[in-house]
Parts: C-alpha cells; sequence; structure tokens
C-alpha cells in the first residue's frame, strides 16, 4: 500500500518562492570566517540533504566532514601534495575539454573571479595562486568529502551530484555559505590513504563550508545564468 504524501503546511507560491530565494542567494563562497558551525547545525543540513533522491533509492553517497585539528591535518596533506605539482588522480574522468558556449561560459566565471582580485588577465602565476586556494579551502573551518561505490559507476556519482546540491541548499537556509570543490577529487587516492578508505570507494567531490566573511572582495560578484530557451527544448506535436 502506498503511503499518503504529508500535507503541505504552506501555500505553493509559498514553497517555491523560498526555493527561488535560496537558489538566488547560493553562490560559491571564496572567503569564509574561522568562526565553527554548531555540530547541530551541520547535522541539520545532513538530514535534509538524506532527502535526496536516488537511483533506485540506493542512496550511494558517503560524507566525511573534517573540522578542527582533523580538517587542519588533512588541509596540510592535500595542500602539499596539490603545491608539489603532482599528476592528477582524479577516480571519475574529467571534462576532456570546454567547447563553444561551455567555454564562453567557463571564461566569464574565471574572468570574474580574476578582475575581482585584480589578477591581470594572462598573469598564470596568480591564477594557480588562487587555484591552489582550494587546498586552503579558501579558510572554511569544515569541508566535507563526498565519495560513493565503484561498482556504481556514473550513477552513484550523479545520485552524488544531486545530494551536493541539496546540501548547499540546507546550507544556505541556516545561514550558511559553500563552494563544491572538484578540485579535491584530483586527490583522491591521497584522500583515501588519509582517511583509511577502502580501495572501491570513489570520490566524486568535496565541499567547504562555513560562515561566509560577507566584507571579502571575493565574494562580492555573482556569476550569471543561462536562459531557459538557451537550455530547453520543447515538443508538443
Amino acid at each position: 500500500m502506498d503511503a499518503k504524501a504529508p500535507k503541505a503546511r504552506y501555500a505553493a507560491e509559498d514553497r517555491i518562492g523560498v526555493l527561488e530565494e535560496l537558489l538566488g542567494e547560493r553562490y560559491s563562497v571564496r572567503a569564509f570566517l574561522p568562526r565553527e558551525v554548531p555540530r547541530e547545525t551541520i547535522e541539520h543540513i545532513l538530514t535534509v540533504s538524506q532527502r535526496t533522491a536516488s537511483w533506485c533509492n540506493s542512496q550511494p553517497w558517503q560524507v566525511l566532514i573534517a573540522s578542527g585539528e582533523a580538517k587542519e591535518r588533512f588541509r596540510k596533506a592535500i595542500y602539499a601534495e596539490a603545491s608539489s605539482g603532482g599528476k592528477d588522480d582524479h577516480d571519475f574522468t574529467p571534462p576532456r575539454e570546454y567547447l563553444g558556449v561551455y567555454l564562453e561560459r567557463r571564461r566569464e566565471s574565471g574572468f570574474q573571479l580574476y578582475n575581482t582580485l585584480g589578477i591581470a588577465r594572462g598573469d598564470k602565476m596568480a591564477y594557480a595562486k588562487q587555484a591552489l586556494e582550494n587546498y586552503n579551502f579558501f579558510g572554511a573551518p569544515h569541508v566535507a568529502v563526498i565519495h560513493t561505490d565503484e561498482p556504481l559507476g556514473a550513477y552513484g556519482a550523479v545520485d552524488c551530484g544531486a545530494y551536493v546540491g541539496n546540501f548547499m541548499l540546507a546550507a544556505q537556509a541556516l545561514g550558511l555559505g559553500t563552494i563544491p570543490q572538484a578540485a579535491l577529487a584530483r586527490h583522491s587516492g591521497l584522500i583515501r590513504r588519509h582517511f583509511n578508505l577502502a580501495d572501491d570507494r570513489r570520490v566524486v567531490c568535496g565541499i567547504s563550508f562555513g560562515f561566509a566573511d560577507n566584507a571579502h572582495k571575493v565574494n562580492s560578484y555573482r556569476t550569471s545564468r543561462a536562459s531557459v530557451a538557451d537550455t530547453v527544448t520543447f515538443f508538443d506535436e
């Protein structure tokens, strides 16, 4: 017998309005305050995120959260490897290349970041230095690592992506900032070794999170979004 859907507590226009507000407010935070997030708040985010839909209800995400001294040990280890110039160690194949509109959007986002920080166009050393800030977690007091089971392949990773989106929206609703980081997954082998994960674990991405430093200039710009007409094709007949 099918379970009955819970009765909505809010009108439809209020529900969609809250979602629109959260999606409109959320951005990738690249400077955080050092203040730690209370454990009960983190657990609230995790409880909400656990409602994420998944293929066959497999719920394939596993989440590591490092805080305090554990986060600092992890930060030092992954920063050292990243800054040493070691080879990439992705579990999932990254994009081969960005072409056309995808390249244009990527460049727009990058140049917004560099312009905000006063980095001259073409200054590759400054680009690289800024990229390494991923491995300092942009000063966030907490970092989550999302990993899944190897046999689930791309479907497990897609489900984890949905989880990441809900994690970020839940954090936003509770007054926190986040940044999803594919950069951390470039060092999946180190992550497995550092956290004693089994060989069949596959790292999808990281999420640095905490209280955003709203006074920092790096948090002052916002990326654009394509229109529905640019991304959707309707077939009615």
